[in-house]
């Protein structure tokens, strides 16, 4: 165990696989810095700015900042640091759901084992394949599988749907790097995970609170919160260092779930010496046999901020926003935290292939608000000077977990994520765009490379650029 400390908890380490949430912990350093000064809140951005990771008690000064033109400066900090940090990528995934059969019964879930609307279904290896080949079509290189929490959908039937995906190869098209989103494992389902080669494994707490965790979660293995907030360190231990972490804001205050999320980070720092690969913040979405009080609801101004704190807490954390978040609100958020966003997205099982034109929610785990295809999320974002990414050099080079950290923190992201995204963003172009949003995106590839200070580099761009034109794909740094 690396011998990093907790400071906010008395100098106690971190050890492995123990909870590491305290309560009270996390209220007293909300409660010690409310009505911050503007002179405090200006010292946090200014730290912040600086790419150091905030401290709890700075972010709670953050979050306690209630001026409207000290929340402008937090966003403008946060627009700054992430183009800082990631420049004007955004990287492009797609949800891709396997079965929804389902143990628990978790009251804002339409998989919930007691809501007898929803319409069971685990797809078949060759659905599977149907699924992955629509998606291909549609230009998708990244996805995530998801899978309700049931022992159909074991280590071994995870691994197996994940070589299924890999195996698919259509076209131009193909699947370079699948993330996982499921239950919980002990650490030897994980290493058999492990070797399908995923991604990024993401378990969301939903809620770092107790008593609204056991609320919420009813029945079934979910409802062990111990259990659930130490199954990223198992995934650790099975030397999966690609994690992803989340809550699902509306359950609870969501000042004490920022607090949550940044206590998660600290404690893998402290045991694993590297930090999430991604941190996600969904809101609550009404969902078949949904049964959740509004009272925790977190309203778009609310939301808005705590994305600016997040990513000036965590300065080089990726940042997940979904489909959940309609088009607007997903505009806003890009500006200033977000650095991965989802398109095309249908969450139905089979969705890809059966064409409907409304949601049914009898299939559906909740409902989605941005119903865009994957080429209106590129226009959006080409509009908006943002390079659209498919990239997974990182992952394939093994620039993962810690090393990851040591080749981002330098400005590593920026400096060949963006080539990267260009050369990603050239092969979408090629393959799967309409004649207009090809021209405008080879605007933008060509805008950026205007701007390269390094000729070198750009020269190198170029002529990787000129390969894929003529037909050559999966190029990168």
């Amino acid at each position: 165990m690396s011998m990093f400390y907790h400071p906010e908890k008395y100098n106690i380490p971190d050890r492995p696989m123990e909870n590491f949430i305290d309560e009270e912990e996390i209220w007293s350093i909300l409660e010690e810095n409310k009505d911050p000064s503007k002179e405090e809140v200006k010292a946090v951005i200014d730290r912040s700015l600086g790419k150091h990771r905030l401290s709890l008690r700075e972010t709670a000064i953050l979050l306690n900042a209630n001026d409207p033109e000290l929340i402008e400066e937090i966003k403008n900090a946060a627009r700054q640091l992430k183009e800082n940090v990631y420049g004007k990528r955004i990287v492009l995934f797609a949800p891709l759901y396997i079965g929804n059969y389902c143990t628990n019964d978790c009251s804002y879930c339409g998989f919930r084992v007691t809501n007898k609307k929803q319409e069971r279904c685990t797809l078949s290896k060759e659905e599977i394949v149907e699924q992955v080949t629509a998606l291909e079509d549609n230009g998708h290189k990244r996805l995530i599988l998801v899978y309700g929490e049931h022992p159909l959908y074991d280590a071994n039937f995870i691994a197996d749907s994940v070589r299924t995906v890999y195996s698919v190869k259509h076209k131009n098209g193909e699947i370079r790097r699948v993330n996982i989103n499921a239950a919980p494992l002990d650490i030897e389902g994980f290493k058999t995970v492990k070797a399908a080669g995923i991604g990024t494994y993401q378990i969301f707490q939903e809620t770092y609170h107790r008593p609204t965790y056991l609320k919420v979660h009813k029945a079934g293995s979910k409802r062990n919160y111990d259990w659930r907030i130490t199954g990223l360190d198992r995934a650790q231990e099975a030397k999966i260092d690609d994690v992803g972490i989340g809550a699902l804001f509306g359950l609870f205050d969501w000042r004490f779930e920022v607090m949550g999320l940044l206590r998660h980070v600290n404690h893998f720092e402290a045991v694993y010496n590297v930090g999430p690969h991604t941190i996600s913040f969904p809101r609550i979405q009404p969902a078949s046999g949904f049964d959740i009080d509004a009272k925790y609801d977190v309203n778009d101004d609310d939301f808005t901020k705590l994305v600016a704190i997040l990513r000036l807490a965590v300065p080089y954390t990726g940042m997940i926003l979904t489909a959940r978040e309609p088009a607007h609100i997903r505009d806003e958020v890009l500006q200033f935290g977000v650095s991965q966003i989802d398109g095309g997205t249908n969450i139905e099982l089979k969705g890809y292939t059966d064409n409907k034109d409304e949601q049914n929610l009898n299939h559906e785990q909740f409902e989605i608000s941005d119903n865009r295809t994957l080429n209106e999320v590129i226009e959006e974002l080409v509009s908006g000077d943002y390079i659209p990414s498919f990239c997974t050099a990182c992952y394939r080079l093994g620039r993962t977990g810690e090393h990851f950290m040591e080749f981002s923190v330098p400005g590593f992201i920026k400096r060949y994520c963006q080539p990267n995204a260009m050369l990603t963003l050239a092969e979408y172009l090629e393959d799967y765009a309409p004649p207009a949003t090809k021209e405008r995106g080879y605007n933008l590839i060509q805008k950026n490379l205007d701007e390269f200070e390094d000729k070198e580099l750009k020269q190198s761009v170029e002529k990787r650029l000129e390969r894929i034109k003529k037909g050559e794909r999966d190029i990168y740094y």
